[in-house]
């Protein structure tokens, strides 16, 4: 695996996750708190990951989640005497890295970074979730973990679900995406290759046409396929609430794992669908689904449906 906090998204955040990595590692047990959402057990078990992988003692907890804490509400997590604390914050706002203020526990949240691309090194600007944040740390932690391999190709998933697509692209995104491509933890392929993709998420698909493409998707040459896929989707585009750069990473961009029939994000989608409403369920479904993710490395089964 490359090493994430090496790579161009992490540059602006490396020294700040190398001294989260020494802390955990020089702590006698470790505690991960994170809200029971889907992000919440996206990036918690990356964290349990590099402590299973190496036999670090520690604890987990899901909070509420965020849908229920009223707006002017502010989680305060436990913290033990003589333990670490590891706060997962994902829904906190974007801080730049110098305004972070120290705290009693180690505290996760969205940061800006600005992102050098390309040969010239031209400067973007995007924010770094705490999902690929809690995916740099375990890679830091265990390298050669198997479970911290096995969930790698969800590192990008925090990005995903932020908004950030919604309006423009996101270099942290795009840069991750093509790390994780380049290094072979999965392969980024156009919705015609996905055996099982969920289509719920763009608007005004014909599931009919889709199927009709992917039948005779393997004989086209790369010309037709542009072509036919443009066709495909051309109705799409009327729909306002689907951005155009969120619109051509479904359609051109799926990211599968191995042999596993769901792309990553379909499979995110599919996860989200069924979440609980009240704490005390989203809680243990969490815990559930955590558990399901650190031994599969995937969110649903092979043989879930996307419909």
């Amino acid at each position: 695996m490359n090493n994430l906090l090496a790579s161009a998204p992490f540059e602006d955040a490396k020294s700040r996750l190398e001294s989260i990595c020494n802390q955990i590692r020089n702590a006698s047990m470790v505690h991960i708190h994170a809200p029971a959402d889907a992000v919440g057990v996206l990036s918690l078990a990356f964290i349990e990951a590099a402590c299973l992988d190496l036999d670090l003692p520690y604890a987990r907890r899901f909070m509420p989640p965020h849908k229920t804490i009223a707006r002017d509400e502010i989680v305060h997590p436990q913290q033990q005497e003589g333990t670490c604390l590891l706060f997962l914050d994902p829904f906190e706002e974007t801080w730049a890295i110098g305004d972070l203020k120290p705290k009693s526990f180690l505290h996760l949240t969205p940061v800006a970074v600005r992102v050098r691309l390309g040969s010239k090194k031209s400067e973007r600007h995007g924010a770094l979730d705490v999902v690929a944040q809690c995916a740099a740390i375990a890679s830091q932690l265990a390298p050669n973990g198997q479970r911290v391999r096995r969930l790698r190709p969800f590192a990008g998933t925090g990005l995903w679900l932020r908004d950030a697509l919604d309006t423009t692209f996101d270099p942290v995104h795009t840069a991750l995406r093509d790390l994780l491509s380049g290094e072979g933890s999965l392969r980024v392929v156009a919705l015609p290759d996905v055996a099982s993709p969920s289509t719920e998420m763009i608007p005004n698909l014909s599931p009919r046409m889709l199927k009709r493409l992917t039948k005779a998707w393997p004989k086209m040459d790369v010309d037709v396929r542009t072509q036919a896929l443009s066709e495909l989707v051309l109705p799409c585009l009327t729909d306002s609430n689907l951005s155009t750069p969120r619109l051509e990473e479904l359609v051109w961009h799926r990211l599968v794992v191995g042999d596993h029939p769901v792309d990553v994000v379909s499979q995110v989608h599919i996860a989200m669908k069924g979440w609980p409403e009240a704490s005390d369920e989203a809680k243990l479904h969490a815990s559930k689904l955590s558990d399901f993710f650190l031994v599969h490395g995937s969110l649903v089964p092979a043989d879930e449906s996307t419909d």
